[in-house]
């Protein structure tokens, strides 16, 4: 098999000839048909997820089919096409696992970052982590940005809107912001159109590509991020890993708003007055996935299906993919296809 390996922190992705692994109890061999690029990837090879293990091969947006089962794995699996999320395992017996939040797991595994991952022509994972792949008419490029940017979207959507309306015959959370409009945004953007919200997408300042990405998509509005938007929020999503645009989001959404930060990590926070949290206007974060997450959100795929833009790199060129990425080179998600 041939991988790309982050092997010190900092230092460019090589390229390595490794035998193909073997896969142990519960897991499976898949061959990788694509594997998305993440702006977490970046934050991996930056050094800023003490989580990760060294040396190791990122990549957790996998789409792959199954070659080979470990013992114990139902014979099921052989040759399906699945996914391999961020989250790669759970330990099943701490008190989040037992109450339904497995992405909050003590002792959790993450594909690309403490395991390795998709940048490779294979890769091993767990039976019961993969994610079934039905009905999704797309290609794997475009299924594997589901995989993530998809997921934590669909994730961030649901805390920033479930229950926030005022009463009966409050319409809840219509006016959605989001900070940042890359691989996520343009997912989860067109689930909350969908559901009939109206949206606003705030980008760099001058970005004016992306502003016009984002109306192409739908957005009521778009504009830099230093702009106020043209009315108050009810929710905003925040996908650039910049703290300082939480006191600029707070600053936008109503009274009793909410505002979700989506990423892994994000720079520190500035100081802010308190008056921008008060009036029960409520700071949240999204940390990993469950599985849940992902059986529901595929299955709103499925039915409702999504332009998913992305662009392919061959898996050698992964180095390349990163600094496009980290440059705002890219409408959309970057996918290698080994």
């Amino acid at each position: 098999m041939q991988a790309m390996v982050l092997s010190r922190l900092g230092e460019p992705l090589r390229l390595e000839q490794r035998p193909e692994p073997v896969p142990g109890p519960g897991e499976l061999r898949l061959r990788v048909l694509a594997c998305g690029v993440c702006r977490t990837d970046l934050h991996l090879v930056d050094g800023e997820l003490p989580q990760a293990r060294l040396p190791v091969v990122p990549g957790h947006q996998i789409v792959g089919i199954v070659e080979a089962l470990g013992p114990g794995v139902d014979a099921h699996f052989a040759g399906q096409q699945v996914g391999v999320p961020w989250l790669g395992g759970a330990c099943g017996h701490c008190r989040y696992c037992r109450g339904m939040f497995e992405n909050l797991c003590d002792t959790p595994v993450f594909t690309g970052c403490s395991r390795d991952g998709g940048f490779a022509t294979h890769v091993l994972a767990r039976a019961d982590f993969c994610l079934p792949l039905v009905g999704l008419a797309l290609p794997p490029e475009r299924i594997a940005p589901l995989l993530c940017a998809g997921l934590i979207g669909w994730r961030s959507l649901r805390m920033a809107t479930d229950g926030l309306a005022l009463g009966a015959q409050d319409e809840g959370a219509r006016d959605i912001g989001f900070y940042g409009f890359g691989a996520a945004a343009h997912l989860v953007a067109q689930v909350a159109l969908h559901e009939g919200r109206r949206l606003c997408a705030f980008t760099r300042p001058g970005d004016t590509a992306a502003q016009d990405f984002a109306r192409g998509l739908g957005a009521a509005w778009a504009g830099g991020s230093d702009e106020p938007p043209p009315w108050p929020l009810d929710a905003a999503l925040i996908f650039a890993p910049s703290g300082e645009l939480v006191p600029l989001a707070l600053a936008a959404v109503r009274k009793g708003g909410r505002v979700v930060c989506g990423g892994i990590h994000m720079s520190d926070l500035p100081s802010f007055p308190y008056r921008l949290m008060w009036e029960e206007r409520q700071l949240l974060s999204v940390a990993n996935l469950t599985r849940r997450d992902g059986q529901a959100f595929l299955a709103h795929a499925a039915r409702h299906p999504l332009q998913v833009h992305s662009q392919a790199y061959a898996l050698a060129d992964a180095n390349q993919a990163l600094a496009d990425l980290r440059a705002g080179r890219l409408n959309g998600a970057a996918v290698l296809l080994p």
